[in-house]
């Protein structure tokens, strides 16, 4: 195999060209056979093999820097440098990242995982690089998709006044996750698919040269509105105009091509765009088909491509999805907003019934928060489904156009919690922490499917104000159906009234504080249970309850301890000078990396086994 002659970065340069084809075929054929086992970003990884062939074969690495926009198209990349033997620990606990991170290789030159950071990061690494005095070239390989997001114009805007070379590769695909949206995504549409700028040239010199006399004269005149021309149909145009030199649009599976055109490049003094083709799922069948389900997959059959394990249960989107539609026949101004993620969050069948009410605004979720916004004070219902670590994005946002003027925005944060594979950059682990600090924002977080249903429902019809709920990734646990209390404002759930122990427990950890409850209770333990479902405001009335009447409280959240659940409780006891004993459970200040969420809440303490330990050990010492 050409491919095991590939053993650590640059190895590619001695690949003889005639070879470049079959190499590109076993790659391919290893990132299915390997993905097929283990899961990944396929479809991206697909169709991006020739160009990432193409640039390791024009630029040496680690002395060049190539950054990732996003990061889940840098499989290839891995493998040719030297990183195949790894693929079998892909995305797993202590494996091999599913995003480029430095520390795992020198030829990584920026961790990435959320989308339109590419230019920005490339173009401060280049200013580094002036600043030293080096020669390394710096390119920033971002996707279309990525394009919909703020941050892309802003660099684009700060690197039109660059002076050195700075590249930044368009990979166009005409896909972020699922298909692109807005003007930017049409545009790149004219350029992949129209040559009328040069057609329209050609033709009118040719006829033009026929006329018996003058003709010259005429094509001179019309030299000089050219660029008037050029502004309205030249491919690039709009790169030209920020003072940015454009180069494409180019085969994305012709590699001689772009290595002349990538050699081309780096000779700019400037920033220089190259606009490169490409087809997500590229060689298989099932993600050309489907390339949205091959975006992320779990294990898959490679002959049907269908998943290795089917889905049984109900998972926490479906049940958000459901009661969407449900809701959007009875409230007519009840809106759905989604930045790029109609999927993933569970939107699709909305968007089907109400297309109207609908609203993708591509990958920029800072802006889909303040649209919510403009939303909600035109007289809508917005709920902006988002994932946990991508509403981040949106923080000020947040502040400043929804909570400080008290709009009712709903935030359906999927996601919440460890999401396992997708490691440090996808944890949702912090919603619980930065949402609870912002005033007028009510926070919630259901036991099981059925709560999730009953709050979406109270907070369409019975709040006024913003709301966020917050569950987890998988499967929706269907468990404890027989409480199911009516959601009241800032009221929580008493499961189990007892005494000793009492376990307060916000979201996916009450599964886990049952689990615990029954382990205390054979070992000789009364234990109380409360559902906190609101995480703000706090239940007072119960909190006082609880000290008066336990040995130690316990806190159990899905959430990093700074800032969260169990901080509100033991800041609520200190200004009330109540004196009781309070166990956190929560995750550590930590980013925490892939693995299965059970591997990770086994490695972080807070699955049932490690909490009730925790327990005994507090209970059996001189907890006063």
């Amino acid at each position: 195999m050409i491919l095991d002659s590939i053993q650590k970065p640059n190895d590619i340069k001695q690949i003889p060209k005639e070879d470049y084809a079959a190499l590109a075929q076993e790659i391919r054929n290893f990132l299915i056979e390997s993905l097929s086992k283990t899961g990944g970003h396929l479809a991206s990884n697909l169709g991006v093999v020739e160009l990432t062939m193409a640039l390791h074969l024009v630029f040496t690495l680690p002395e060049d820097k190539l950054i990732w926009d996003v990061g889940h198209q840098s499989y290839t990349h891995k493998i040719l440098t030297g990183r195949r033997d790894s693929f079998d620990t892909l995305r797993q606990y202590e494996g091999l990242s599913g995003f480029p991170k430095r520390h795992e290789s020198a030829c990584d030159a920026f961790d990435t995982g959320h989308s339109s950071t590419s230019v920005s990061a490339g173009l401060g690494i280049a200013q580094a690089r002036d600043l030293a005095s080096e020669q390394y070239s710096v390119v920033s390989i971002i996707g279309d998709g990525s394009f919909t997001g703020g941050m892309v114009y802003e660099a684009l805007n700060n690197a039109s006044r660059l002076d050195t070379n700075f590249i930044i590769v368009l990979n166009d695909n005409g896909m972020s996750i699922s298909e692109n949206v807005g003007g930017f995504a049409s545009y790149l549409s004219s350029l992949r698919t129209n040559n009328a700028y040069n057609g329209l040239k050609k033709a009118t010199e040719d006829k033009l040269r026929q006329l018996p006399s003058g003709g010259e004269n005429v094509i001179g005149r019309i030299r000089d509105v050219k660029n008037g021309l050029k502004g309205m149909l030249l491919p690039g145009a709009f790169f030209e105009q920020l003072g940015i030199k454009y180069f494409g649009p180019i085969d994305g599976f012709n590699i001689d091509q772009m290595v002349n055109v990538f050699r081309n490049a780096r000779k700019v003094k400037g920033a220089v765009v190259v606009h490169v083709l490409t087809q997500k799922g590229h060689g298989y069948s099932p993600a050309e088909r489907m390339p949205a389900r091959f975006h992320g997959t779990g294990p898959f059959e490679i002959e049907t491509g269908l998943p290795a394990h089917r889905k049984e249960k109900a998972d926490w989107s479906d049940i958000f999805s459901t009661v969407m539609c449900k809701e959007g026949r009875k409230v007519e101004n009840l809106a759905a907003v989604t930045a790029a993620m109609p999927d993933g969050t569970g939107l699709r069948r909305f968007r089907g019934m109400y297309p109207d009410r609908f609203f993708d605004v591509g990958i920029a979720e800072p802006h889909a928060v303040t649209f919510s916004a403009g939303l909600a004070a035109g007289g809508m219902i917005p709920v902006f489904a988002v994932y946990s670590s991508f509403l981040q994005r949106g923080f000020d946002q947040i502040i400043h156009d929804v909570c400080l003027q008290n709009l009712h925005v709903i935030f359906a944060i999927d996601r919440a919690g460890l999401v396992g594979a997708d490691g440090e950059t996808h944890q949702g682990i912090f919603d619980l922490s930065y949402l609870s600090l912002i005033p007028n924002m009510t926070v919630l977080a259901p036991k099981n499917k059925w709560e999730l249903a009953d709050m979406l429902t109270w907070a369409i019809h019975t709040a006024d104000y913003p709301v966020a709920i917050r569950y987890p990734r998988g499967t929706a646990w269907d468990g404890m159906r027989e409480f199911r209390a009516p959601v009241e404002y800032g009221k929580w759930e008493v499961l189990y009234d007892e005494s000793d122990v009492c376990l307060l427990a916000c979201g996916s950890m009450v599964e886990t504080a049952a689990s615990v409850r029954d382990h205390l209770k054979r070992n000789g333990y009364n234990c109380s249970l409360v559902n906190c479902r609101f995480v703000k405001p706090l239940d007072e009335e119960v909190l006082r309850r609880a000290a008066a009447e336990h040995t130690l409280l316990v806190t159990l959240e899905e959430n990093v301890e700074q800032g969260g659940f169990g901080d509100s409780v033991v800041s609520f006891f200190n200004r009330e000078g109540i004196d009781v004993p309070v166990e956190q459970v929560a995750l550590p200040d930590e980013y925490i990396e892939a693995g299965s969420v059970q591997l990770l809440r086994e490695a972080t303490g807070i699955d049932a086994d490690s909490v009730s330990r925790r327990i005994q050990t507090r209970m059996i010492g001189n907890i006063r």
